[in-house]
C-alpha cells in the first residue's frame, strides 16, 4: 500500500506537468514511449494466453497512430491524408506480414487478430489523447487534466471503499477482487472530483455538464479496468508487469484510461447539445 501510494505521488504530478506545460512535440514524444511500453506489456500477456503476435508490426504501427495526431497539429491541412494512409496501413500491415511470420498457417488468425486489437486497443485510444490537448480548442489542458483526475479518483476511491467494506464481487469470474461497493464508490468519488473541478477551475461550463462528462469517464474507465482484468485471467497473470512499484505494470495503470479517452473524444464530438 505504500509503495502504491508514494509511486503515485511522484507520477501524478509530473502527468499533471506534461498535460498543462509541455509542446506538443514533448507530449507525442512521452504519450508514444507509453504507448510502446503497454503495448509491450500486452503482447506479453497475450503470449502468457498461448498467443502468437507479429510484435514489430505492432510497435511500428501504434507509434504511427500516435505521431500522425502530432503531424496533425503542427500542419492541419495534411490531416485527411496522413489518417488515410496511417489507419488503413495499421490494419493491413498485420494481416500481410503475418503470412510470413508466425510460419505456421494454424497460428495466422490468433497472430494477426492479436496485434491489431493491441494496435488499436493501445495505440490508437492513447493518441487520441493529443488531438484531445492539442486540437480541440483544449488550450489549457483543462479537458485533458479532468479526465486523468477523474481516472485517479475513479481507481482511488473504488481501491479504498473495495478493501474496506466491499462485499459483493462486481464480476467474479473476471476480477475476484473487484466489488459492487468499490465501483459505486469510484463513481461517487469520481463525480465528487468532477464537481469540486468544475466550480473551481471549470466555471465557464454549466456544472451539470462537467459532472455528465465525469460520470462518462467513470464508467467507461471502469470498463476498461474489467477489459485489461479480462486479458491479464486469458493470460494468466497478476500484473501486467513490474515497472511501477505497488502498481505493477503501466497498461495496469492506464487500463481505465484507453477506453475513456475515446469516450471523451466521443463527448466534444456531441458537446453542441451538452454545451461543452
Amino acid at each position: 500500500m505504500t509503495q502504491r501510494v508514494l509511486t503515485g505521488l511522484v507520477l501524478a504530478p509530473l502527468a499533471l506537468l506534461i498535460i498543462v506545460k509541455a509542446p506538443p512535440w514533448l507530449f507525442v514524444l512521452v504519450l508514444l514511449a507509453v504507448i510502446e511500453r503497454c503495448l509491450y506489456e500486452y503482447f506479453r500477456i497475450v503470449r502468457s494466453a498461448g498467443f502468437k503476435t507479429v510484435p514489430v508490426i505492432g510497435y511500428v504501427a501504434a507509434g504511427a497512430l500516435c505521431v500522425a495526431p502530432g503531424v496533425v497539429v503542427y500542419r492541419p491541412e495534411s490531416q485527411e491524408t496522413i489518417f488515410l494512409v496511417v489507419i488503413p496501413l495499421s490494419f493491413a500491415l498485420p494481416m500481410l506480414l503475418g503470412l510470413w511470420w508466425p510460419s505456421e498457417p494454424r497460428h495466422y488468425l490468433a497472430a494477426t487478430t492479436s496485434t491489431i486489437f493491441g494496435i488499436f486497443y493501445i495505440g490508437f485510444s492513447l493518441s487520441l489523447l493529443v488531438l484531445l490537448r492539442f486540437a480541440t480548442g483544449d488550450y489549457d489542458g483543462r479537458t485533458t487534466v479532468l479526465l486523468f483526475l477523474v481516472v485517479w479518483a475513479d481507481d482511488l476511491f473504488a481501491f479504498a471503499v473495495g478493501r474496506w467494506i466491499g462485499r459483493a464481487p462486481l464480476i467474479p469470474r473476471i476480477s475476484p477482487k473487484k466489488t459492487v461497493a468499490g465501483s459505486l464508490a469510484g463513481l461517487a468519488g469520481s463525480i465528487l472530483v468532477g464537481y469540486a473541478f468544475a466550480r473551481v477551475f471549470w466555471q465557464t461550463v454549466p456544472t451539470k455538464d462537467v459532472i455528465l462528462l465525469t460520470a462518462l469517464i467513470a464508467v467507461v474507465g471502469q470498463v476498461g479496468d474489467l477489459v485489461e482484468s479480462a486479458l491479464k485471467r486469458a493470460g494468466e497473470v497478476k500484473d501486467s508487469g513490474n515497472l511501477l512499484p505497488g502498481h505493477g505494470g503501466l497498461l495496469d495503470r492506464m487500463d481505465s484510461l484507453i477506453p475513456a479517452v475515446p469516450a471523451v473524444m466521443l463527448a466534444l464530438v456531441l458537446a453542441p447539445s451538452w454545451h461543452l
